[in-house]
């Protein structure tokens, strides 16, 4: 019987997948408040280096569009909300504006999006009667140059729209916007238009970390899981719950068909001293997290498998934005256009964190302790290796090749990446609950040597694990994780949650 059910497993999972192969959108925001970024032309070319086909900026600079010129990037285009008032006050305004700055240049640079407006409601002067009606002359405007369905018009909005986010079925707008809400989602409706939102759990766990974890706003699989009372719902992330809340809202109007899109959404890779969670790590975690929790159509708990695109704020650090530390290091790129931090665009693979690589096979991978670990998930992972797991520690004890340096991340890596390599070099086998992460850097130094795919020690170590391996078998679980079950036998149960969709080893 369980054989039986062990081969039926991949066939499962791939029908499963075949209706998932599309995935929502992965863009990047362009934001240019800042006196040392490159020139727009070399801005297009690195977006066209990392493979990144859709971004947003918040103006319409003719520089900036004329750089996406023949790139085939997708550019959503702004309206701020100084030009607002213009807008709203006279079609000819806005009529000019289309002739001058989006015309000459269209299709040549495809643009598909206009925001008009952004966050009104968290504008310090009142612009938020303007909205609508500048929307409207905008579409206007679009229907004149026969453009109206072929570029979507919309408004983005901060969560602080909202009276209620928590718990998520709970959402409600904020009664005091209702004048400008109800005109503007009949728009939307009309235009089949997104509702757009710019969404932070980084600032939910900054502004009450003692009732948001990390883990639970950085998507870890660590992360204590939250139940909506109401529904019963599981939420796992705080970017779920954010999302869900919008949706109730939505919902409450009786406009629950709006497709939603989140048009900023990221992690500050530094901050002040008491902005303690603003990481390089903690943002690659979190955009490496939410990149594969878009592409793998993951949805929400209240709308499973649904597709949603986003876009990332922000492409580079932004050294003139006022307020605090954090405000100015939301980037991904240095202005010298090298990395702040690694991502897999893909959403498919592994990044690694020592060269930026993407992992695509097992070939020539080594498993190291991950930075974003905690000391104790670092020794509950090396206590497992060493015990349970069946791995020969010896080289970390005193006197022997891998001890020095004589620290917990050392030695825990040894012991990590000798389970990995007696595990085949599955991603599985490197998760040990996310203390664990892939390199393709050899690690070893002096006379400590990494055991490799390959080598005689690993061939020689490999034959003694084989009938500890035969007493584990994968179950299915959800695409973005599995652990492993005990089939049959008496083995202990290991500390792993697999991260790859779709990734199954059959005992």
């Amino acid at each position: 019987m369980a054989g039986r059910l062990l081969l039926a497993l991949p066939i499962l999972l791939f029908l499963l997948l075949v209706g998932q192969c599309h995935g929502g959108k992965i863009g990047v925001c362009y934001g240019r408040n800042a006196d040392d970024l490159p020139a727009p032309d070399k801005v297009a070319q690195l977006i066209q280096q990392q493979s990144i086909k859709y971004v947003r900026i918040y103006d319409t600079n003719i520089d900036v569009i004329k750089a996406f010129a023949n790139t085939g990037v997708e550019l959503m285009v702004g309206v701020p909300n100084s030009d607002l008032l213009a807008f709203a006050q006279y079609q000819s305004n806005v009529d000019t504006w289309l002739k001058n700055s989006i015309l000459p240049y269209y299709p040549t640079t495809i643009i598909t999006y206009i925001t008009v407006g952004a966050e009104v409601t968290e504008s310090p002067t009142n612009v938020s009667a303007l909205v609508v009606p500048a929307m409207r002359n905008v579409h206007t405007a679009l229907k004149k140059a026969g453009l109206h369905k072929k570029i979507t018009i919309s408004s983005t909005h901060s969560l602080g729209i909202l009276s209620r986010s928590f718990p998520p079925s709970a959402g409600a707008f904020n009664s005091s916007y209702a004048y400008i809400l109800k005109p503007m989602l009949e728009f939307l409706v009309e235009n089949q238009a997104p509702f757009m939102v710019d969404l932070y759990p980084y600032y939910a766990y900054q502004n009450s970390p003692s009732n948001v974890s990390l883990n639970y706003a950085l998507f870890s699989p660590q992360s204590q899981d939250v139940i909506d009372p109401n529904t019963g719902l599981v939420y796992t992330n705080m970017f779920d719950a954010q999302v869900d809340s919008i949706f109730f809202a939505l919902m409450a109007l009786n406009f629950k068909t709006l497709k939603i899109m989140i048009t900023e959404s990221g992690w500050p890779n530094k901050g002040a001293a008491k902005e303690t969670g603003a990481t390089p790590d903690n943002a690659q975690t979190y955009n490496t997290n939410l990149i594969r929790h878009v592409v793998n159509d993951s949805g929400t708990p209240a709308k499973p498998g649904e597709e949603i695109d986003v876009y990332i704020f922000s492409l580079f650090n932004e050294n003139r934005k006022p307020g605090i530390e954090s405000e100015r290091n939301w980037g991904l790129f240095f202005p010298d256009k090298s990395s702040i931090y690694s991502l897999d665009w893909t959403g498919r693979g592994n990044v690694d964190v020592m060269t930026g690589a993407n992992i695509t096979s097992a070939n020539d991978t080594w498993c190291i302790a991950s930075t974003n670990a905690s000391e104790t998930d670092l020794q509950n992972a090396l206590n497992w290796a060493c015990g349970p797991g069946n791995v020969d520690c010896s080289a970390i004890q005193p006197s022997q090749p891998c001890y020095q340096p004589d620290t917990l991340v050392s030695h825990a890596s040894y012991a990590l990446n000798s389970y990995y390599q007696q595990n085949g070099a599955n991603v599985v086998a490197c998760d040990f609950g996310g203390a664990g992460i892939r390199t393709t850097k050899d690690p070893s130094y002096d006379t400590c040597v990494y055991l490799a795919a390959g080598s005689e020690q690993l061939r020689s170590r490999s034959s003694s694990m084989r009938q500890m391996l035969g007493h584990f078998a994968p179950h299915a679980g959800p695409c973005d994780g599995c652990s492993y079950a005990v089939i049959y036998g008496n083995a202990p149960a290991s500390p792993f949650r697999c991260e790859m969709k779709g990734e199954l080893q059959i005992a």
